[in-house]
């Protein structure tokens, strides 16, 4: 590929249309073959536009990279160095939860999988399996009835009518008497909280509502639109939205009557659609799901105590489980997430590898689970009962392979030096180049 690039700067200095019969052609595709190379021999534009397209591609997929690129550098940069790693395995402190000798993990899972796949062929055999049955038509789970009972969701209304009618702007300054969450809005350069702490959060409600700053100002009297402007530019940014939100989950971690929802351990994530009209159609994103209907989507991380603590707008493009991780790892608040539930959008193998290696339990709900297929140490045959689930063997001796590169992708993602999310828009990429 890159004799090709130098081959076609030659071309270009010298001002030469006719390319060399001696240039490299090994990098061009099949679906190429048939432009690039005509009766007289190389086509100058076709190769040109094939070199280019591959390259865009083998960028893409990691294949090359860019000296001093920040999107397009070589990913081995994006990981903790091979030398910092060496040094935290010898010593025995890589801040991963499983065993890092491989022989001693892999004999110890290896057993665990073997054990549980011998016991659930034995109650698919005898149809002991709680709410689901295997035979050769595949699995077939029982529908769940609904969680909560009707009188609880008659009581849920009667309490909401208890609810006192307040002013929103009155619900915002009262939360931050209890929290103190507006002090996190600091100055972008001298780091000064907002003298004005009314006027800031005017500010900032005229974001959570989608009002704007213009309609907020003629909204309130003795508001500007130009002080609204300057205490956004200054003082509101994500960094300082992501403190505030810290303030305000860490409040209700510490508050008892939060303790009646969940301790705080177990959390869920989901995307969230919103559509885009009018000026915003312009630059609303295509989601595949959602067919050509242009809108932006924000994924959700949110705690058994209904906190949501992690908030990001992703690309409509790429799967939920891209983010994931990145909300567990990434927040800036004092949870302490031990169990994970998302959708079928959330979870990947990737997913469930990474979440195994960082420590946490990964529960996703997964529609049409009687396609998946389970990969077992040992022969199909041995296990009859499932062996319509069974996909082949594990390949044992390509996880002992990279073993080691494995770990330093984890402790690379679990130390910030690289998100998931980086690392699967990667995986992605190198897959469909």
């Amino acid at each position: 590929m890159l004799d090709a690039i130098e081959v076609i700067r030659t071309l270009n200095a010298d001002n030469s249309r006719k390319v060399p019969s001696d240039a490299p052609t090994a990098f061009i595709k099949k679906r190429w073959v048939k432009l690039v190379f005509s009766g007289e021999g190389i086509d100058r534009r076709y190769y040109e536009l094939c070199a280019l397209s591959e390259l865009k591609n083998s960028l893409r997929s990691g294949d090359m990279w860019v000296e001093g690129s920040r999107q397009f550098k070589d990913f081995d940069e994006y990981l903790v160095p091979a030398d910092t790693f060496n040094i935290l395995r010898k010593a025995g402190t890589l801040p991963l939860d499983i065993n890092i000798d491989c022989d001693q993990y892999l004999h110890d899972r290896l057993g665990l999988l073997e054990q549980q796949l011998t016991t659930v062929n034995s109650m698919a055999q005898a149809n002991d399996l709680p709410d689901a049955v295997i035979n050769e038509s595949g699995l077939k789970i029982t529908q769940q009835d609904t969680v909560v009972p009707i009188a609880a969701k008659l009581f849920i209304e009667q309490t909401a009518m208890c609810l006192p009618h307040i002013k929103i702007t009155d619900l915002l300054m009262e939360v931050d008497a209890w929290t103190g969450f507006s002090r996190q809005f600091t100055h972008l350069k001298i780091g000064d909280m907002a003298k004005d702490t009314s006027l800031l959060l005017t500010a900032i409600l005229a974001d959570a509502i989608n009002l704007g700053l213009t309609k907020m100002a003629e909204s309130c009297p003795g508001t500007t639109y130009a002080k609204l402007s300057w205490l956004q530019a200054w003082h509101i940014r994500d960094e300082t939205y992501s403190a505030a939100l810290a303030e305000l989950v860490n409040a209700q971690l510490r508050h008892p009557f939060a303790q009646n929802w969940g301790d705080g351990t177990s959390s869920s994530s989901d995307g969230q659609r919103f559509k885009a009209g009018n000026q915003g159609e312009s630059t609303g994103h295509v989601n595949p799901k959602y067919g050509t209907e242009p809108g932006r989507m924000f994924y959700t991380h949110i705690s058994d105590q209904y906190a949501p603590f992690n908030i990001k707008v992703i690309n409509v493009g790429i799967r939920d489980s891209t983010y994931v991780l990145d909300g567990l790892l990434y927040h800036e608040s004092d949870l302490r997430i031990e169990e994970h539930y998302t959708d079928t959008a959330g979870f990947t193998d990737h997913v469930f590898g990474l979440m195994h290696l960082l420590g946490f339990r990964f529960a996703p709900r997964i529609r049409d689970l009687g396609e998946t297929k389970l990969y077992v140490p040992k022969k199909p045959t041995d296990y009859p009962a499932l062996e319509k689930l069974i996909g082949g063997r594990l390949n044992i001796n390509h996880l002992r392979s990279h073993w080691d590169d494995i770990l330093r992708l984890t402790t690379s993602i679990k130390q910030g030096t690289v998100t998931k999310s980086e690392l699967y828009k990667y995986i992605f990429y190198l897959k469909i180049c």
